[in-house]
Order: C-alpha cells, then sequence, then structure tokens
C-alpha cells in the first residue's frame, strides 16, 4: 500500500509517496518521466491519500497525461470543480486510489492538531510567482512528509472503514477498483442501485402505516398529510407530547426535558436498527433496488451479530447498514429516492409518537430522539411488567424490535443530543453528546472539559479538582479550523499563516484572542469556544507539561458553564 500527497506551484510539482508495504520513500520533483516510472511499477498497489478521491489522483493522472498540474489545481480549487471533469484522458489510467478522508472531516491540519502533532504550516506561499528554490524545495518537501506520515496515523486509527470495504468487495465479488469509491457508491453497487434514469414524481406522497394507532396525538401525523405543509423549511414547534415539548419536521421528531437532572430508575428503549429495519419491514427503497436481498443481508447480519454481541464480527455490517440508509436523501446517490426517506423518517418518528402515548399513564417521558426513548419509571417493580407488556405489543403490532437498558441512578440533560445517565448499583453509564463523549485521538478538543464534567456527574469530583491536578497541555487543547469562507485568523492584530491552530487559555492579559476573518466582509469574528486571551502552540503537544500562564481557571468556568447546561449548579 502507498501513501501519497501532491504539492503544486505555479512553476513546480513535487510529490511525497510512502511505500508501507516495503518502509521506503520515494520523492519525485518537477520530473513527468520519473513519475511514469514509478506508477508503471506500481499502478497495481493501493494508493492511499487524504482528500485524494477529489485532489491528488487527478494531479497524478493530470501529469502523466502531460496537462499542466497548476492548471488542473485551480480547476478543482480556485474554480470548485469536480476533478474528473478537467479531461476524459483521466479514464485512461487506472488507478486503485483510497480516500482517508470522510464526508464529515474537517481536514488533516484538524486531525494532526487533535493527536498533539505539529500543526504548523509551510512558509513557502503556493501563489509564488517564480521558481522555487532548493532550499524552499526543500522545506516543502518536509511538510509534504509530515502531511503522508499523519495520513497514515489517521488511516490506522480508522482502518476499520478500509477492512468494511474490502469485506464487501470480497464478498460481492466486486472488482478492486471498487476501493476508490465512496461507502455510499460502494452499497449502491451493491445493491444495484438504479435510480439514474427513472424520474419518480412522488416525493410527497408517502404512505402513512395502517399500524400506527394514535389518538391523543392524532393532529400530528395530520399535520404531515396536508398538502399545504409539504415544504421542507416547514414544522411544528414547542409541541407538547406527555408534558415535554416537541419539534416535528421532515427529518424527524425529537423532544427533550432542558437541563434536567434528577435521581429515579430509568429505562432507555431504543429501536434496533431503525431507519434500516423500516426499511426492510415496508420495502422503502427497494423500488430503486435491484438487489434488495443483499440489503437483507447486510441489514439481517448487522442484526445477528449485535444480538450475539460480536461487536468485531458485527462492525463492518453495521457501518454498511447505515450507509445504506442515508442514500436515499442524497441527490447524486443511485438509490435517491426521496419519497421512501420521507417514508422513513415520519413513519419512524409517528411510531415512537405512538409508543410513547401508550406508555404515558405509566411513565415520565425524559426525551424521544429518532431511534428511542428515555423514560422515567414512577414505581419501578409495580410499572415495568406494564410497560414491558405496553412495548411488546407496539413491537407484535410494526414488526420493529426493542432493547431496553435499565439504570437505576441519576440522569443529567442538557437537551434531545446531549445527556449521561449513570446506574449507582453497578457504575454502568451511557453518554450521548460533544459536552461529554468519550474522546478519540481524532477528535481530542478541549478534552479536560469532557473530563472534568464526567468526574463530577459520576464521582462527585468536582472540576476544580480536575483541572488544577491535571499537568498535561495537551489536555486543555482547542483546535480550530477555518473553512474557506474565512481568509485568515488573527491573533489580535497579527495575521497567523495557519488556518488551523491550537489555543490554550492564558493568564497573560497581553495575549489577545483570535478571531476569524470573512472573505465576504473583511469582517473579523471570534474563533468558537476560545478565550479572551490565549496563547498559541502549534508546535508537538505530546508530553508537554503545562506552563505557569495556563489559565486553569477559565477551564473551570467553562466546566461549571457545561454543567449548569445540565442543570446542575455547583
Amino acid at each position: 500500500m502507498l501513501f501519497y500527497d501532491f504539492e503544486v506551484f505555479i512553476y513546480d510539482w513535487l510529490v511525497v509517496i510512502n511505500d508501507a508495504s516495503n518502509r521506503q520513500e520515494k520523492v519525485i520533483v518537477n520530473d513527468p518521466d520519473a513519475l511514469q516510472k514509478f506508477y508503471d511499477e506500481h499502478c497495481n498497489d493501493v494508493w492511499t491519500g487524504y482528500n485524494s478521491r477529489h485532489y491528488d489522483q487527478y494531479i497524478l493522472k493530470g501529469i502523466l497525461c502531460g496537462f499542466d498540474p497548476k492548471k488542473i489545481n485551480d480547476y478543482i480549487i480556485l474554480k470548485g470543480n469536480p476533478g474528473w471533469k478537467f479531461s476524459s484522458m483521466f479514464k485512461q489510467i487506472p488507478l486503485l486510489n483510497y480516500d482517508v478522508m470522510l464526508g464529515t472531516d474537517r481536514g488533516l491540519k484538524s486531525f494532526e492538531g487533535f493527536m498533539g502533532n505539529n500543526i504548523k504550516e509551510t512558509s513557502v506561499p503556493f501563489d509564488i510567482d517564480r521558481k522555487l528554490t532548493p532550499e524552499e524545495i526543500e522545506q516543502t518537501i518536509f511538510y509534504c512528509r509530515h502531511d503522508v506520515q499523519q495520513t497514515m496515523e489517521v488511516f490506522i486509527k480508522r482502518v476499520q472503514e478500509f477492512n468494511t470495504m474490502m469485506y464487501f468487495i470480497k464478498h460481492f465479488h466486486l472488482p478492486i477498483s471498487s476501493l476508490s469509491k465512496t461507502k455510499a457508491q460502494l452499497a449502491a453497487e451493491i445493491l444495484g442501485g438504479n435510480r439514474k434514469g427513472q424520474n419518480f414524481d412522488d416525493e410527497f406522497q408517502f404512505p402513512i402505516l395502517d399500524c400506527i394507532s394514535l389518538n391523543k396525538y392524532k393532529h400530528i401525523a395530520d399535520w404531515y398529510r396536508n398538502p399545504e405543509n409539504h415544504d421542507y423549511t416547514k414544522s411544528q414547534d414547542n409541541v407538547m407530547v406527555a408534558g415535554v415539548p416537541h419539534t416535528f419536521s421532515w427529518g424527524g421528531g425529537h423532544g427533550a426535558i432542558p437541563k434536567y437532572h434528577t435521581k429515579g430508575d430509568f429505562l432507555i428503549v431504543d429501536v434496533t436498527a431503525y431507519y434500516p429495519s423500516l426499511q426492510k419491514q415496508y420495502h422503502f427503497g427497494y423500488r430503486v433496488m435491484d438487489n434488495p436481498e443483499n440489503f437483507e443481508f447486510i441489514h439481517d447480519s448487522n442484526i445477528a451479530f449485535k444480538r450475539k454481541g460480536d461487536k468485531k464480527a458485527r462492525l463492518p455490517f453495521k457501518i454498511m447498514d447505515n450507509a445504506i440508509s442515508g442514500q436515499m436523501k442524497q441527490k447524486q446517490s443511485a438509490l435517491y429516492d426521496p419519497m421512501s426517506n420521507n417514508s422513513i423518517c415520519i413513519n419512524g418518528q409517528l411510531l415512537l409518537l405512538d409508543l410513547i402515548e401508550h406508555l404515558e399513564p405509566f411513565c415520565e417521558l425524559v426525551q424521544n430522539n429518532t431511534d428511542g426513548i428515555i423514560i422515567r419509571l414512577k414505581d419501578y417493580d409495580r410499572d415495568f411488567d406494564i410497560i414491558d407488556d405496553v412495548v411488546a405489543e407496539w413491537e407484535h403490532r410494526t414488526g420493529m424490535k426493542m432493547d431496553f437498558d435499565t439504570f437505576f441512578g441519576e440522569i443529567f440533560q442538557k437537551d434531545v443530543n446531549n445527556y449521561l445517565i449513570v446506574d449507582r448499583e453497578t457504575g454502568a453509564m451511557k453518554t450521548k453528546g460533544g459536552y461529554i463523549k468519550q474522546l478519540s485521538d481524532l477528535d481530542y478538543d478541549l478534552p479536560i472539559l469532557n473530563k472534568a464534567v464526567v468526574n463530577y456527574m459520576v464521582h462527585g469530583i468536582l472540576p476544580e479538582q480536575t483541572i488544577m491536578q491535571c499537568n498535561d497541555l495537551k489536555e486543555f487543547q482547542l483546535v480550530s479550523k477555518i473553512s474557506n469562507k474565512f481568509s485568515h485568523i488573527l491573533h489580535g492584530d497579527k495575521p497567523i499563516k495557519e488556518k488551523c491552530i491550537r489555543v490554550f487559555a492564558s493568564k497573560n492579559p497581553n495575549d489577545a484572542g483570535v478571531k476569524k476573518v470573512s472573505i465576504r466582509t473583511g469582517r473579523p469574528a471570534k474563533l468558537t469556544n476560545s478565550p479572551e486571551h490565549c496563547f498559541i502552540w502549534n508546535d508537538e503537544v505530546n508530553g508537554v507539561k503545562v506552563p505557569a500562564k495556563l489559565d486553569k481557571q477559565w477551564y473551570i468556568n467553562f466546566a461549571n458553564k457545561r454543567l449548569s447546561d445540565f442543570g446542575v449548579v455547583i
């Protein structure tokens, strides 16, 4: 497997290629013949990059075709065109390209920052209007090599994504070239997506399932039937359901008691693989699949391995099952089917509403969100069997299956997407949301706050104790990367060349804050969550101890603010 990255200037280009199998590196600078020779020797290898699906593979193919790589660069970067449109000649150069980047990523530099690595940028500007000097070439190679190494790290940390692709390519006897596809494209290939060439003019002609039994909340279902509401910008806001304010929109329904903190006996009642289960049970989206049996195999395997508790065997099926159900929303997908997507979203939330209506007399609703609900039992010994019977009847009537998690303890809930439940008898807990989730190496942002908040919720440890006892600087990092809507970052009045920075709160009043400058208006705006006074540390931060000027009180105040968002006042 090869890992590669191109850098392109007006009069120069270079590529760094790391042959992971043989532990060898190849650097090519302005030499199309050397690139052609290397490609010929490795055309059957997998070429892995970050954003290489959209950029690097077309620079490679363009150079091999004799094009000016700068023109391809500008066609993609400046003009915003897909690289494949630049020339039909690209089709003549086969390349097994695998892209480590996923659709929700903020960029490689963000990952480098989260991992604690150096995120400094080269001082060589990409628009320099002359040939690079030998020193500038060497500096560019240094930073390009660094990005290749970081791509390898990200690949290793999310290798299951690659393994999932390879598993299904082998299982369904697909050509190895399918590795160059996205998971969405691979899913469409496996299922025989056939939407292209078909025109369905029935986006809002979705059925409301006969098995839904609503009385008290029937008006919510009627709203979706009304043609006047067939507009994705419309929603039903602040609708009271079981005493909890809800929003029902075309993307789903949800509601939660805000800033809710209490003790009691709780049930988390989740529908197993809800959207894919609805899709299979009622054949939603089957009309755009030539091979729906392949979907059923993937979905059934996902459920079967879940029931067995085999997380390792289940993972590829879970990833692909979720990838399939999301394709009906995507216009570019061969599985695009907005009517079926509406059918799943609307019926999904109405079925849960149905369940809530039938459970309401026997419990307190804490929250309702997409694929499950959380309820608080008034008397566990008295009410559990009643609730179990209500859920069983609902399962039998709808064809869905439920998973129960019981917690005898305490809940902290900010909103529908942020909560922590802890079982005081067993120590088990379940968390959801960015404020309290277990952070990984690829989203390690303000980790000390998550630790301080969770330590208080679970162990009663004050945020001040968690924060004051920590002397690892990385735990306090805020990694901020600006989008292409902003031209640059300011530290006070000083422009920063990096578009991704690592920020720390500072006690020094002379340390300014950081702002991002809008390309459209030229006006600066504060970087999200950044302190009023801060210092920037873009060198590697792993193993670095906290300096005296780190303002730990800022983090203590921030942690207390987050706890107050969960209804906790210290």
